[in-house]
């Protein structure tokens, strides 16, 4: 039998896009629009509305980038159209790009309320069903002129904040042309066979050549196009769908994959548009979605991030009315458990927790849900500790399919339990269809049962489906797929459920799930641990001022009735929590954003001082003496642990250099610090241990610059080969002693690099403060420490304790990891001696090792301080730096830990009366971490006290409250009491020290209730 496979193939697809799909609007009559162009940032809706409009036709050029046009769109239905469905199509320049990607219209009625959105997958909307014969209508759109900046990745003005200027240099050149304004039959019959033509056409496509089911669908479709009168398309079309019927009643074989879709819509909190735009684009896509509800009482649809929920609650309160309609009928699903879905490498443990507590308290107050779910598809890796984070907020299950797009290593599994760092674990799931952005095609479900890692003992996946990334969510058209999907023989088993009924299911089918132990690292986008420095230092300094202001408001609070700043705490912390998005903190926005969030954290940051700095005005009383307030979690010098004291010693002073030849010494009798001609530390030597740090002929602090140009993505990526070209910088312009130590001045390109290295009385670590006049471009610098030791794994430290990590390549998991996120310390070590590098702001770091000819073993730790990737910011990290970083020597894990906190948590001295201010909260042991003190959210005057072992043993310890209390208990994230955890009350009036016991790395939280009067 000869074939024609093909024929029938290229016949299907001409046959669909030219002649059935555009006669379900082929009956037309043309609207009248009108337009206004609104100046500057968007403006309220009731102004859009009552705006003076004037005449436009389709051809009309409009929307400079990021401006907004309002449209009057006014229409009649014909007579004859009497009893018929009738929808204007209206396209405002529509191209190839995704449903978020370009210009987006919001549909209004005359009295303001929402009727649903517009973007290039998603062009229609209803006038009437059925309609009235001389029936007239008034919509008016509000039409977004986003620039489509993702075609094609090369740098473009247009990313950065306003005034905004075209490649012609002319802020005014629009970028759109109206291209469709049409009232249209909507032709019912024609519809449906274009979906069961597209279905199964891409289920024949998506079967193997031998299967006998695929030859069947061909010749079924060969005869449906037969039944076609191309020139009367709607005449023939329920005849052609008879004969479809029976291809499509066929039952799909009892062992088939079951599928459980999951309406879906990804919305970038920001990205290659600013906030601002991603209010309006959650009003875009939720008005969609509901109206998709209101004809479709089975679609569900799951959403995350409650920030972008809060925003359509204050800013469109009609969509969010609906939202809330449709969440009490069970078809709008609040998932995610998360403030926004943050990156999780470089979000603090604190900060972390606050994602989980504020997300999971909206979802609570807002809608009464409990959310089960962490739901993350998009975000650059894992952190080792959520599994514990997630089960401490009552978070049970995990999603995401981001590890999908490793470039070395394919994860083994696809349903599994994932085991973080303290034993935690969490029954976790990575759709197999490889996307969140699914349109329930063909190729997507077989590729998803092809994909799925553990068949034979499981059989369930999840697929989420609608536009995403810029939003659009699922369509009329998927809604259909799912429908004739759901029982069809050839394919997966497709079930439109929710998320939660989905894992309930596959945890019961899949009890023995195997287990992932540690981090789920993404072998991809390893620059963003660097890019945009001001962006990573803005969170960085909040989450330490945040972690003070509530540790010196709550002391001051308990000690003498300082009003506690509730509502600017929680204001201040979804401030934060909001720019720790995916693409925010990690660096991969366009200018706009990081502009406007560096100019939010200088904000955020002053507020925060102000609190600081009134609290502890407060505890220190008037006077004249120098109180020092240490808010790290460890003493120093005269000041305790959380606590404050009067100063009584000159602790901690650079020592001065001392001229050595064409260098320096930096002596303090614990470290000697040689620094030669060129500024290069040439010696480290630890003076108790007798022991050299740096390997012999090596150098440390060598910054070195690399080309950096990955191969896909320039604000993401850090691909390999970038080792293949290094220039160290070498030459110094300046070298001179100051009384805090050695300063450097070295010039390279277009860039200014000055360092002041000191070493400070009774310290065992090199400081290094760092200013950088940046102005490379495709470059990246980096500071290396060439240490002399044979380390077999490095100790990065992540939220709430550390993780350990090979530094051989004996696996291609382990080469992968060629860029690794750190946060406050690194450390590197033999059994009796190791070194540590802190730092106050960098998160990328490198280590690699050789055995040296003297059979040594050189173990190189590199700090990644600066890129300069052009897309999507062509100016990202140009300009001005302050960094630091620093060298401790003879540091073990509690030296690590220690110096990290110390390094981010600088003393601060208040002039006042008091001799000392006590702790509210000490724990006798230095593995014990105090990581946050506070008052309890419900205002109750409750002290809540978060705490972990952070050193990866066993610890013991006496938790003492210096104020009386009543009662503590043991508390889940939220402050709420643990399942089985009752209130323990003091032994004696008198005592104030709780005994505690703590597993490696665990978390825990007490809630104390203080005695009254107290």
């Amino acid at each position: 039998m000869h074939s024609k496979r093909r024929l029938i193939e290229q016949r299907l697809k001409r046959v669909l896009t030219e002649r059935i799909r555009p006669t379900v609007h082929a009956r037309t009559v043309p609207l009248r629009a009108e337009i206004w162009n609104a100046p500057g940032e968007p403006v309220p809706v009731a102004a859009g509305l009552a705006a003076p409009y004037r005449p436009v036709q389709v051809g009309h050029r409009w929307g400079p980038a990021w401006s907004t046009s309002w449209f009057k769109i006014t229409g009649r239905v014909p007579e004859e159209w009497a009893g018929q469905r009738v929808e204007a199509v209206l396209d405002l320049g529509f191209d190839v790009t995704g449903a978020g990607f370009s210009t987006e219209g919001l549909v209004y009625r005359p009295d303001g309320t929402v009727l649903k959105a517009l973007n290039p997958r998603n062009a229609w909307v209803p006038v009437a069903d059925p309609a009235q014969g001389g029936e007239e209508f008034t919509y008016y759109i509000e039409a977004a002129a986003n620039p489509a900046l993702c075609d094609s990745h090369m740098p473009t003005p247009l990313g950065g904040p306003p005034p905004w200027t075209t490649g012609g240099g002319n802020p005014g050149d629009p970028l759109y042309r109206l291209l469709r304004l049409d009232l249209a039959v909507f032709d019912t019959q024609v519809w449906e066979l274009a979906q069961d033509l597209d279905v199964l056409g891409e289920l024949m496509l998506a079967l193997p050549e031998a299967d006998p089911r695929r030859w069947q669908l061909l010749g079924t479709i060969d005869k449906a196009l037969d039944a076609v009168d191309l020139q009367a398309v709607s005449a023939s079309a329920p005849a052609a769908r008879e004969i479809l019927r029976p291809a499509l009643s066929a039952p799909a074989a009892p062992s088939a994959h079951r599928v459980s879709a999951v309406g879906h819509a990804h919305i970038d909190t920001a990205w290659l548009w600013p906030l601002r735009e991603t209010v309006r684009k959650v009003a875009r896509t939720l008005s969609n979605v509901t109206h998709l509800m209101d004809g479709h009482p089975d679609f569900r649809f799951a959403m995350s991030q409650a920030q972008q929920l809060a925003w359509l609650k204050e800013k469109r309160p009609g969509v969010y009315a609906r939202v809330q309609e449709k969440a009490k009928s069970g078809q709008f699903l609040p998932v995610g458990s998360l403030w926004v879905e943050p990156d999780t490498n470089i979000t603090g443990g604190e900060a972390f927790a606050r994602q989980l507590i504020h997300g999971k308290r909206f979802y609570l107050d807002e809608f009464g849900v409990e959310t089960e779910e962490m739901w993350l598809p998009d975000t650059f890796g894992y952190n080792a500790a959520m599994p514990q984070l997630m089960k401490l907020a009552g978070v049970r299950w995990f999603l995401t399919q981001k590890i999908s797009w490793n470039t070395t290593n394919k994860f083994p599994h696809h349903t599994f339990r994932w085991e973080g760092i303290d034993g935690s674990r969490i029954f976790s799931h990575f759709p197999p269809v490889d996307t969140y952005n699914a349109e329930i095609t063909g190729a997507e479900l077989a590729h998803a049962v092809r994909n799925f890692q553990d068949k034979g003992a499981a059989n369930s996946s999840l697929l989420p489906f609608g536009y995403g990334d810029g939003g659009g969510g699922p369509t009329r058209e998927m809604i259909a797929r799912a429908a004739r999907l759901g029982d069809l023989e050839g394919s997966p088993r497709v079930v439109v459920e929710t998320p939660a009924a989905f894992f309930t299911r596959a945890e019961a089918e899949y009890p023995d799930a195997p287990v992932w132990v540690g981090e789920l690292y993404l072998e991809f986008h390893r620059g963003t641990l660097t890019s945009q420095l001001r962006t990573k230092q803005g969170n960085r300094r909040s989450e330490h001022l945040l972690r003070e202001a509530e540790l010196w408001a709550a002391t001051a609070a308990v000690r003498g009735g300082f009003p506690y700043p509730y509502e600017q705490l929680d204001r201040l912390w979804k401030t934060v929590l909001l720019h720790q998005f995916h693409d925010i903190l990690p660096g991969s926005s366009i200018a706009w954003v990081h502009r406007e969030a560096e100019q939010t954290y200088a904000e955020v940051l002053g507020e925060l001082d102000g609190i600081v700095s009134a609290a502890q005005r407060a505890l220190a009383g008037e006077g004249e003496r120098t109180v020092v307030f240490n808010s790290a979690p460890h003493a120093r010098g005269d000041a305790p642990a959380l606590g404050a004291s009067v100063r009584t010693t000159s602790v901690g002073r650079p020592v001065e250099p001392v001229r050595s030849g064409d260098g320096f010494v930096l002596d303090n009798g614990l470290v000697r610090i040689v620094i030669d001609a060129r500024g290069l530390v040439t010696s480290a030597l630890d003076l108790t241990a007798g022991r050299e740090a740096l390997a012999p002929g090596a150098v440390a602090n060598l910054l070195q610059l690399h080309q950096d140009f990955p191969n896909e993505y320039d604000a993401w990526d850090v691909d390999e080969f970038y080792r293949n070209t290094v220039h160290d910088l070498t030459d110094a312009d300046d070298l001179r002693a100051e009384p805090d130590g050695v300063r450097i001045v070295r010039t390279f390109g277009d860039s200014r690099i000055e360092q002041l290295l000191s070493l400070r009385e009774n310290s065992r670590r090199l400081d290094i403060d760092t200013m950088i006049d940046w102005h490379e471009k495709e470059k990246l610098l980096k500071a290396a420490f060439p240490l002399d030791l044979r380390a077999d794994h490095s100790s990065a430290e992540i939220p709430f304790g550390h993780v350990k990590r090979p530094t051989h390549t004996n696996t291609s998991w382990d080469a992968a990891k060629f860029e690794i996120c750190a946060h406050r310390y690194l450390h590197v070590g033999e059994n009796d001696w190791g070194a540590a590098l802190v730092n106050d702001s960098t998160y990328g770091h490198d280590l690699t090792r050789d055995v040296r000819r003297d059979g040594g073993t050189t173990t190189t730790v590199r700090l990644s301080l600066l890129r300069a990737p052009r897309f999507p910011d062509p100016d990202a990290d140009q300009g001005s730096h302050r960094l630091r970083y620093g060298l401790v020597l003879g540091a073990d894990i509690a030296d690590a830990v220690r110096e990290g906190y110390a390094f981010n948590l600088p003393e601060r001295t208040v002039a006042g009366a008091a001799a000392a201010v006590v702790p509210l909260v000490t724990a006798d042991d230095d593995a014990v971490v105090i990581e946050a003190v506070k008052l309890a959210d419900d205002r109750s005057g409750d002290i809540v006290v978060r705490l972990y072992e952070a050193h990866g043993g066993r610890a013991r310890t006496a938790l003492e409250l210096s104020a009386p209390w009543d009662t503590v208990t043991e508390t889940d994230l939220l402050e709420r009491p643990l399942a089985g955890s009752e209130p323990i009350r003091p032994g004696t009036p008198d005592t104030t020290a709780l005994p505690l016991t703590l597993r490696p790395f665990e978390i825990r939280t007490l809630r104390f209730t203080l005695r009254a009067g107290s």
